[in-house]
């Protein structure tokens, strides 16, 4: 039982911890706790770089037609 439940966490790319409930950006996934602190953060709080620098690390993915 515990293994099915492993298999719905994913890796979050701002706090790094599996979380089972968030969004996935291009390659990237964000965990609904981080998504509401960084939409609920100001452009002049300290905090602000720190999901910049985070969210740099996405990548587009390649589309191949």
């Amino acid at each position: 039982m515990e293994q099915a439940n492993s298999l719905r966490l994913s890796h979050c790319g701002i706090c790094e911890e599996q979380k089972e409930k968030g969004i996935h950006l291009y390659t990237m996934f964000i965990c609904t706790e981080c998504e509401y602190n960084m939409i609920h953060t100001e452009p002049r709080e300290e905090k602000y770089n720190y999901y910049l620098r985070k969210l740099k690390n996405i990548s587009q993915p390649k589309l191949y037609s």
